[in-house]
């Protein structure tokens, strides 16, 4: 068995690329919108959590893909839950990543266009839920060191889609970029401080073309910016799946895992596994064998020389 290997950054806080041995399970779960009731459903039919709500999982890597916020009224009670599993996880050997949405990142810099009435008053009021996503308050504190992007094994896992012109540069630029620019692009409530547009429209949490353009021309560009993360796929959130079901698209290469699951988006119930190379999603009734690419590997081991 592999050893495990963490990468660090952040004076060893966050983790930004893992390398497991092949029979590691991993667990992703898309938005959650507020919807504690529905989340804590499917982590006990995942065996992340018991009837307490503590973590059973064992050695799992559990990533949460982001959009904890807006849509729903269970904003601190989801982001205690997060927080005590991300403790409890590693008494077991398991791991908890969670991620930066753009909602994250929207209620940050206080744009709170999509946040529920009456949720405000679960913090005491809107004067306590400003304080709260100050880079000094409760939440803030918490999300401000926050990874946009992490890599497990060699799937990588974002809210959006990290397209090539921000693929070149490594997942450890991207953080790099959010942990020294967040708190400025806060401060100038999202007007200065993302020089390279990691925060906006076709950034990491906000893209959306590998889950809705044309796939005879979009898995070029996924295959692309793959090559350049060396990974062999990458599990994404943020364009609900109307359905409820996890959808692939490139044979594999994307997966899409905002099911719905807030009772916003009409309280869909499920989450993705993957072990080794088999890839699964699983519901409250079972288990969906899901497309998956060939193993990643890099040009140089790609490529067999016979003598002749």
């Amino acid at each position: 068995m592999k050893n495990l290997l963490i990468w660090l950054v952040l004076a060893g806080t966050v983790l930004a690329n893992i390398l497991v041995d092949e029979e590691r399970r991993i667990v992703a779960l898309g938005d959650l919108h507020g919807d504690l009731a529905n989340t804590l459903e499917i982590l006990k039919f995942s065996n992340i959590i018991d009837e307490d709500h503590h973590w059973i999982g064992g050695d799992t890597i559990f990533v949460q893909t982001g959009d904890v916020v807006d849509r729903g009224y269970d904003t601190i009670k989801l982001y205690e839950l997060i927080q005590n599993l991300r403790d409890e996880a590693p008494e077991q050997g398991g791991l908890v990543i969670p991620l930066l949405g753009n909602h994250e990142i929207m209620n940050l810099v206080g744009d709170w266009r999509y946040v529920y009435p009456g949720e405000p008053e679960t913090f005491g009021g809107i004067e306590k839920r400003k304080e709260a996503f100050q880079k000094e308050g409760f939440i803030g504190s918490y999300l401000i060191p926050l990874n946009i992007t992490t890599k497990v094994g060699s799937t990588v896992f974002c809210h959006g889609g990290i397209h090539p012109h921000f693929a070149q540069n490594g997942i450890y630029w991207i953080n790099d970029q959010s942990h020294q620019n967040i708190v400025p692009y806060m401060e100038s409530n999202g007007r200065h401080g993302d020089e390279h547009g990691v925060f906006g429209g076709n950034g990491p949490t906000w893209y959306r073309g590998y889950a809705l353009d044309d796939e005879d021309q979009i898995c070029s560009v996924l295959d692309e910016a793959l090559e350049m993360m060396e990974a062999n796929r990458i599990v994404v959130g943020h364009t609900v799946q109307h359905d409820g079901r996890v959808h692939t698209r490139c044979g594999g290469k994307i997966i899409l895992i905002d099911i719905g699951i807030s009772s916003a988006y009409g309280g869909r119930k499920g989450a993705l596994e993957i072990i080794g190379n088999t890839v699964k999603a699983l519901y409250k009734d079972g288990s969906e064998d899901l497309d998956t690419p060939p193993p990643f590997k890099p040009k140089e081991e790609a490529i067999v020389h016979e003598e002749l």
